[in-house]
């Protein structure tokens, strides 16, 4: 097996079950906690102060998380379209 066949074209491979499986399960997951950090901010505790703490903590890790990836990601798609690996490339 050659590096080309492991590698794939973008739509096959490690990098297509990484584009089409697991960055889109991540997004999804992030997303989960930070609309976890919106319920229970404004509509589980919205009157206690202390629980509500927990909700902003969510949130903001969702938005971290939210950052982190698309900077990943992009860095990681700058990289492939450099080396020729991108989809489209």
């Amino acid at each position: 097996m050659t590096f080309a066949q492991f590698v794939g074209d973008g739509s096959t491979g490690v990098i297509g079950i990484f584009n089409t499986v697991v960055i889109p399960l991540l997004f999804s997951l992030v997303f989960l906690v930070f609309v976890w950090g919106v319920v229970s901010y404004f509509f589980i505790h919205g009157d206690e102060e202390t629980k509500r703490g927990e909700g902003r903590k969510f949130m903001l890790w969702g938005v971290i998380g939210v950052a982190v990836l698309l900077s990943t990601w992009g860095f990681v798609n700058l990289i492939l379209a450099t080396l020729g690996l991108a989809p489209g490339a």
